[in-house]
């Protein structure tokens, strides 16, 4: 990526950010509603329209330099998942690493897709005292595809959270947070993850 469109996509990362850890999710489910036919592709107006419709207001200058950056190939469109690909936070490494720690756990069946299947094994307790589970409302499996839903791509949920997905996600809940101890201490909470101390490599003998 360029210089020039890096500062554009900066200045709109800004923006979406300012909505907290769910404002990338927000803006992708803002695009999904406008993709009718289902191309995954973005023209000008439904940048503009989804854009201004999840409440950022920036100037139809900005927008069409934006556009212009992303469009590459100067089809008149840019890839849907290309763009929030984009749009993504940066991560350190060591986030990114216990974020892999978190998804490999979760990954029972080591096939880098999480589904039903993988969340009974090492998340059936949690959903059994989920309060819908517990008022007989849903299922154990609907609590577990429900937290699924929760971290798949936005507008799209299939059952199924890639690496990708998983990781996606946490890079806007990573880019709310500023404490580099307090991220990972959370993450290892949430998913009863050893201290990161206890992750360190034995001394040799």
């Amino acid at each position: 990526m360029d210089e020039t469109t890096a500062t554009l996509i900066e200045a709109l990362r800004a923006q979406v950010l300012k909505k907290g850890y769910g404002g990338m999710r927000g803006l992708a489910l803002a695009f999904k509603s406008l993709d009718i036919d289902f191309s995954k592709r973005i023209v000008f107006e439904e940048l503009k329209i989804g854009i201004e419709s999840y409440g950022i207001r920036m100037s139809e200058g900005y927008l069409r330099r934006l556009f212009k950056a992303l469009d590459k190939d100067n089809s008149g469109g840019i890839d849907f998942l290309e763009f929030m690909k984009a749009l993504e936070p940066p991560m350190k490494s060591h986030r990114k690493v216990v974020i892999n720690e978190a998804f490999d756990k979760l990954d029972v069946t080591k096939d880098d897709v999480l589904n039903v299947e993988d969340m009974k094994v090492v998340y059936a307790t949690n959903a059994r005292s989920h309060p819908k589970y517990q008022s007989g409302e849903w299922t154990e499996d609907e609590v577990l595809r429900s937290f699924l839903d929760s971290i798949d791509t936005p507008g799209n949920p299939d059952g199924k959270v890639t690496r990708d997905e998983f990781m996606n996600y946490y890079a806007g809940v990573s880019a709310t947070i500023d404490d580099d101890c307090y991220f990972d201490l959370m993450m290892r909470s949430c998913y009863g993850l050893p201290p990161k101390s206890s992750q360190s490599k034995k001394r040799p003998q």
